[in-house]
């Protein structure tokens, strides 16, 4: 792998995993046109890479859970911890579901195909207009410190939906931010629920291809990989940021205007 081809891979990586456009369709497509066998263990990394953009976006948020969650086990909790205490029983329940999914996915589906995921974008698409009409209409007046209460049917309603997100096409932010405005979580609390759930998710995936990382120098050496997680780290960040201006405003429409187009696009032209 070519340093420019890490870089691009590590932006494209950045920016889709946030923005719900599917950042393992869109790798899977430029991998297509680059000819490129990447193993699982260098998508995972450019995975940790966005993980650590999300743990900076949100680390006041973390930093109040762990909190929380710290004054539960001691038994100290406060009344205002209840919102917060019933997200991190969202994330436990949700990571749970997701979990199970993955494993039934990674042995049971098979490798799907090229066309099959612009089959995705085009799912994802569908569910960002359907969201955007109909799930939650009163937006979130809170503030950064304010949290709105998610109750654990929520919980394992988004995790499943975070499970199929797994699918190569399928928006991971894309169809659980749909899920929880679906399930009437308010849209700030949706973004943030949708990204603290990917964390667990991201990390689980990641240990489960540690043991693969001694063979990953054999095709991607040292200076490419860094590149290319140093790329994703600073396009998820910027990306992050930009859409969750973007959820709370309720515009997360506008990506299947080009959802859409770039499926019919890659339906008719790539093989």
């Amino acid at each position: 792998m070519s340093i420019f081809q890490a870089l691009v891979l590590g932006i494209l990586q950045g920016i889709a995993e946030f923005l719900p456009i599917s950042s393992s369709g869109h790798l899977a497509v430029v991998q297509n046109l680059f000819g490129l066998e990447l193993p699982l263990v260098f998508d995972v990394c450019l995975h940790l890479a966005t993980l650590l953009a999300v743990i900076l976006v949100f680390r006041k948020r973390i930093w109040s859970l762990l909190c929380v969650f710290g004054r539960w086990i001691t038994r100290k909790s406060k009344p205002e911890d209840k919102a917060e205490l019933s997200m991190i029983v969202a994330i436990i329940v949700g990571t749970f579901v997701t979990g199970i999914m993955g494993i039934v996915a990674s042995k049971f589906l098979p490798e799907f195909p090229i066309k099959l995921v612009f089959v995705g974008f085009i799912i994802t698409a569908f569910l960002l207009i359907f969201s955007n009409r109909k799930g939650n209409k009163n937006d979130s007046q809170t503030n950064s410190t304010q949290l709105s209460p998610i109750s654990v049917k929520q919980g394992l309603f988004v995790g499943f939906a975070q499970g199929i997100g797994t699918l190569p096409g399928i928006s991971r932010s894309g169809i659980t931010i749909s899920a929880s405005l679906l399930a009437k979580i308010d849209r700030e609390t949706a973004g943030e629920f949708s990204f603290l759930l990917s964390i667990p998710a991201i990390l689980g995936a990641f240990i489960l291809e540690a043991k693969d990382l001694g063979t990953l120098t054999q095709t991607v050496s040292a200076l490419p990989l860094a590149i290319g997680c140093l790329a994703a780290f600073t396009s998820g960040v910027v990306s992050l940021t930009m859409l969750m201006k973007l959820i709370k405003k309720g515009k997360l429409q506008w990506f299947a205007y080009y959802l859409i187009p770039l499926a019919i696009l890659g339906l008719i032209f790539i093989k």
